[in-house]
C-alpha cells in the first residue's frame, strides 16, 4: 500500500505480497492413510484461519475434506505406490495437489446415477472452480481449486 502525503509518495510496509501458506504430506497406502489426509487437510485449514485469518465456513470446510478425500482415494487405488498430498491456500481458496506414481489420467465417467462407484471425478468437478490433470516425471498431479471465501 502507498500513501501520499503532500505529493510525496511514502512507501507503508504493507506491500509485499503474501506467500500462500503451502503444506505437503507424503503417504504409503497403507491403511488408515486416507483418514489421515482428511485429518492433516482439517489442520491445514485450522491453521489458514489462524495464519491468515480465513474466514472458512462449514460447508467449504467439508468441500475441501470430499476432495482431498476423493482424490487421495483415486490415488491410493490407482497407483502402485506412494502419493503425496500437497495443499496451497489463501482466505480465498485452497489448492488440492495429489501426486502418485500411475501415468494414466483419470477418466470421468457420465452422469449415471444406477452406477455403483467411479463418481469421485464427477464429484471433485462438482464442487471445484477448476480441475487440472498433468503427467509429470514419476506419474501425474491432479490439481483440485476450491474457492472457500464466505460472503
Amino acid at each position: 500500500m502507498i500513501e501520499h502525503r503532500d505529493g510525496a509518495v511514502m512507501p507503508t510496509g504493507f506491500d509485499v505480497p503474501v506467500e500462500p501458506l503451502r503444506r505437503a504430506a507424503h503417504y504409503t497406502g497403507e491403511p488408515g492413510c486416507i483418514a489421515d489426509a482428511r485429518a492433516f487437510a482439517g489442520l491445514f485449514l485450522e491453521q489458514l484461519r489462524t495464519e491468515w485469518c480465513a474466514r472458512i465456513g462449514a460447508r467449504a470446510e467439508d468441500e475441501v475434506l470430499l476432495v482431498v478425500s476423493e482424490l487421495v482415494t483415486n490415488a491410493d487405488r490407482h497407483s502402485n505406490g506412494p502419493y503425496i498430498l500437497e495443499l496451497e491456500g489463501t482466505d480465498a481458496q485452497v489448492t488440492v495437489y495429489v501426486y502418485d506414481s500411475s501415468a494414466a489420467l483419470p477418466r470421468a465417467y457420465p452422469r449415471d446415477p444406477e452406477r455403483v462407484g467411479r463418481h469421485g471425478l464427477e464429484i471433485v468437478h462438482a464442487l471445484t472452480a477448476e480441475v487440472t490433470v498433468e503427467r509429470v516425471p514419476v506419474g501425474k498431479r491432479v490439481r483440485a481449486v476450491v474457492r472457500v471465501a464466505t460472503e
